[in-house]
């Protein structure tokens, strides 16, 4: 095995792992989690707006 086939298996590899992570980004499953993630900004101004 040369250096430029271990180059091309690494590069497999690579993007076989982010289409692994797109998959699991986008899985119904962690649709909730998700959004719990995307509202924490907005739930943190409003503590600190009441407090003030």
């Amino acid at each position: 095995m040369d250096l430029n086939e271990l180059r091309s298996l690494l590069t497999a590899l690579m993007f076989a792992v982010f289409i692994g992570i797109v998959l699991w980004a986008w899985s119904g499953r962690r649709e909730a989690d998700f959004d719990v993630a995307a509202r924490l900004p907005f739930d943190d101004e409003r503590t600190e707006g009441g407090r003030r």
